[in-house]
C-alpha cells in the first residue's frame, strides 16, 4: 500500500486525537462536498448533515463519523442561491437556510423544510418558508439560525452591529421581526453559524477562531443573558456548528486552496 504525505499527516492527526486549540479532529470531510457551510445532527439519524455554499448544487449530504458521504439527497424544487446553515426540530425534520446575501441586494429569503420521512430517499421536494426583513432595515448577509419554540432565530454576519430576527416556523410568506441589534466584544465578530443545545439552555455562535457561549437568557433577546467568549487558538473558515450533547459541539470548516475541510469536536465546559 502506498501512502502520500497528506494521508500520513491525516493519519497521525487522527491517531493522536490531535488537539488544535482545544479542537479535536474527528475526520476530514469527503471531497464530494466542495464547500461545507453547515453542520447538523438530527433526531433519529446517526449521520452528520451538511450543505454546500452559494452557487453549488442543491443537495443535502449525510456524513458518517469518518466524514464520508453516506447520503445525498437532491432538493428538486430548490436552487442553491446561498445556502448557509442547517437546523432541525424535535421530529427530525431538517431546515435549510437560503439567506446568504454577500451583495446585500436580496430582498427575499427562503427556508426549506426537508421532512424526516424523506431523509432515506435520494430526491425530495421541500416545503418553503419565505421571509422579508422589515422595511426600516437594510438588507444584510445572514449566515446562521436555530429553531426554538417553533420560531427561527436568524443572525446577520455584520462586523459592527448585527441583527437578530425571528420568523415563524410556518409554511408560507412572512415578514421577519427584529428582536435586537447586537455587538459582540472583540475585533472579529462575524457570526458564521449558530446552534442551541438539546436542553435549550445554551446557545453557541461561531466565528473563524472562536465561539460565544450564551447562557441564563430569560427572553428571546438572548444577549441579555451571560455571554462567554471561548477562543480556539486556531483560525480557519469555520462555517458549521451543532450540539453532540449538552456539553459538546461539532464544528466544521470549509475547504480552501491551502487547507482541507475537517469536522472537529469541542467540549464547552473544558475551555473556560
Amino acid at each position: 500500500m502506498t501512502f502520500t504525505m497528506k494521508s500520513i499527516f491525516i493519519l497521525v492527526l487522527l491517531l493522536l486525537s490531535c488537539n488544535t486549540g482545544s479542537l479535536d479532529i474527528i475526520a476530514e470531510i469527503d471531497n464530494d462536498v466542495d464547500e461545507s457551510s453547515a453542520l447538523e445532527i438530527v433526531k433519529g439519524s446517526d449521520l452528520l448533515w451538511t450543505i454546500e455554499d452559494a452557487g453549488n448544487k442543491n443537495y443535502l449530504f449525510g456524513l458518517n463519523q469518518e466524514g464520508k458521504v453516506q447520503k445525498k439527497i437532491k432538493i428538486s424544487n430548490a436552487k442553491n442561491i446561498d445556502w448557509e446553515d442547517l437546523t432541525s426540530d424535535d421530529s427530525g425534520n431538517i431546515y435549510i437556510g437560503d439567506f446568504g446575501n454577500n451583495s446585500k441586494k436580496r430582498d427575499k429569503f427562503t427556508i426549506y423544510k426537508v421532512k424526516v420521512d424523506t431523509l432515506t430517499t435520494n430526491k425530495t421536494t421541500a416545503k418553503k418558508i419565505h421571509f422579508k426583513i422589515p422595511k426600516n432595515l437594510k438588507s444584510e448577509d445572514f449566515e446562521s439560525f436555530f429553531l426554538l419554540n417553533n420560531t427561527f432565530y436568524i443572525f446577520s454576519k455584520n462586523q459592527k452591529k448585527s441583527l437578530l430576527l425571528k420568523v415563524p416556523n410556518k409554511i408560507g410568506s412572512h415578514k421577519a421581526k427584529l428582536i435586537t441589534k447586537f455587538k459582540l466584544d472583540g475585533k472579529q465578530t462575524k457570526v458564521t453559524a449558530a446552534a442551541i443545545s438539546p436542553n435549550k439552555k445554551v446557545i453557541v455562535l461561531l466565528n473563524h477562531d472562536k465561539l460565544w457561549k450564551i447562557t441564563n437568557f430569560k427572553s428571546e433577546n438572548f444577549f441579555k443573558g451571560d455571554i462567554e467568549r471561548l477562543d480556539f487558538n486556531h483560525n480557519s473558515q469555520k462555517e458549521g456548528i451543532c450540539f453532540k450533547d449538552k456539553n459538546t459541539v461539532y464544528i466544521s470548516d470549509e475547504r480552501s486552496k491551502a487547507k482541507d475541510s475537517y469536522i472537529y469536536s469541542y467540549k464547552l465546559n473544558d475551555n473556560k
